[in-house]
C-alpha cells in the first residue's frame, strides 16, 4: 500500500541520516545511533540522567547524540528547581556541563559535539533566563566542553593527531560557588587498583580506589574557570 511505501521511505531516510559517508564507515566504523534508542538506552539509567551533577563519560561520542540528551535530561532538571532563582541556575547549568565527558576519534566531529552541546546551552538559557545574557558564564561553559570533549583514540588511550599524549580528564568539584579542579589520567582511571592499605567499600559493597591526581588547581569561583589559564 501507499503507507507502507512511505514508512519504508521513512526507515530507508532514517538509517541514511545515521551515517555520514560509506566511506567513513569503512575507514571509522562511523554509524551514529538514532534517537530512539538513544532514549530507551538512556532511561535504563534514567535516575542517573535526572542527576544534575552524575558524571557520563561517552568513549565514542560522534558528534554527541548520547550527550545533547544527556545534557538536555539535565538541564530540564535544572530549570525544575531552579529556574527562578538566578544564580542557582547560573551554576547548576554549569555543573551539568561539567559532568558530560566525550571522546571522539575524529576531529570534524569532536568540535561538532562541543558545538552541538554550546548550542543546546544557548536555546535552553535563552527560554530559561529573562535577564540579559551571561556572557562570563557563557565563556566558562565553552571552556569546560573544550575540556571534557576530547579529540582521541578511547583504545590506545591517547589524543588522536601528529602529537599523541596520555588523555587527561579534568574534575570539577563544586563547593558551594567555588569550584576545585584536579587531573586524571585515562589509563589510571581504567586500573580500577583498589586501595590495599585502608579497604574501603561503596554503598553496593565493591571496592573503592584512588586514582592519583596528576595535577590540582586553586580553588576559584565558578565564574572565574577561565580567568589565568
Amino acid at each position: 500500500s501507499g503507507l507502507h511505501q512511505v514508512k519504508q521511505i521513512q526507515g530507508r531516510e532514517a538509517n541514511i541520516m545515521q551515517i555520514k559517508s560509506k566511506q567513513r564507515v569503512a575507514n571509522h566504523g562511523e554509524v551514529f545511533t538514532s534517537e530512539r534508542e538513544v532514549n530507551s538506552m538512556l532511561d535504563l539509567v534514567k535516575q542517573e540522567t535526572e542527576r544534575i551533577d552524575s558524571r557520563f563519560l561517552e568513549p565514542a561520542c560522534g558528534d554527541g547524540n548520547f550527550l545533547s540528551e544527556i545534557l538536555n535530561r539535565k538541564l530540564a532538571i535544572v530549570k525544575s528547581r531552579y529556574g527562578k532563582r538566578r544564580k542557582e541556575c547560573d551554576k547548576y547549568s554549569l555543573v551539568a556541563i561539567t559532568s558530560i565527558y566525550g571522546i571522539e576519534l575524529l576531529n570534524d566531529n569532536t568540535e561538532g559535539c562541543r558545538e552541538r552541546l554550546f548550542d543546546i546551552y544557548i536555546d535552553w538559557y535563552s527560554a530559561v533566563s529573562k535577564e540579559p545574557e551571561n556572557e562570563q558564564l557563557f565563556k566558562c561553559v565553552k571552556y569546560v566542553l573544550s575540556k571534557n570533549i576530547i579529540h582521541g583514540n578511547a583504545l590506545t588511550l591517547k589524543t588522536a593527531g601528529q602529537n599523541e599524549k596520555p588523555i587527561i580528564f579534568f574534575e570539577w568539584s563544586f563547593i558551594q560557588n567555588m569550584v576545585k579542579r584536579r587531573c586524571f589520567a585515562f589509563d589510571d582511571l581504567l586500573k580500577n587498583n583498589a586501595i590495599k592499605e585502608t579497604p574501603l567499600s561503596s554503598d553496593l559493597g565493591d571496592d573503592v580506589f584512588l586514582p592519583k591526581t596528576i595535577e590540582e588547581f586553586p580553588l576559584v569561583h565558578y565564574l572565574e574557570l577561565t580567568d589565568n589559564v
